[in-house]
């Protein structure tokens, strides 16, 4: 596999399994990362599979268990987050509503995330991207044991739960 990694693992979780409910449960934090995620290394290891995919695979589910911290508060974004948000979008509240907007036309699967630009972008499937800051995603996985079909719910739980200070770090 010339100019990919020989190995890839997935980080260790930055909180406990049960720490973020309950925008995510602990059964659904286990089977997303335990069973999902950390099969997306194993296989690419193994070389079985679809070794661009699985690279992705853990690429984007790195990006996105770092992001989150236990619910707490309001939490709302700031500093060069929020001057991002604002500056494209007016206001947070303006911000999610366009977010959920791009999020659920996906149909489907995929992930959703605001760029460095501050565009809200979407994926299918898996790819590296180099641009995301914040990233959301909209596999049945993340969030059907929860929530079942109410995709807007999760959504709305996914704000809950993000570390604004980590996205800022992204943003330098």
């Amino acid at each position: 596999m010339e100019g990919k990694p020989s190995t890839l693992s997935i980080d260790p979780l930055p909180y406990g399994m049960d720490e973020l409910s309950p925008a995510i449960s602990k059964d659904t934090l286990e089977y997303h990362f335990n069973n999902l995620a950390k099969t997306y290394a194993k296989r690419y290891n193994a070389g079985e599979g679809d070794a661009t995919f699985n690279e992705a695979g853990v690429f984007l589910h790195n990006i996105l268990f770092k992001q989150y911290q236990e619910p707490s508060g309001s939490n709302k974004p700031d500093g060069k987050v929020l001057e991002l948000i604002d500056k494209h979008y007016g206001t947070f509240d303006k911000f999610k509503e366009a977010f959920a907007k791009v999020a659920m036309s996906i149909q489907g699967s995929g992930w959703v995330y605001l760029d460095k630009d501050g565009s809200i972008k979407t994926i299918k499937n898996h790819e590296i991207k180099k641009d995301i800051v914040l990233l959301i995603d909209w596999w049945e996985h993340a969030w059907a044991l929860d929530y079942q079909h109410d995709k807007k719910k999760y959504l709305v739980n996914q704000w809950k739960i993000i570390n604004w200070e980590k996205i800022n770090g992204i943003l330098g």
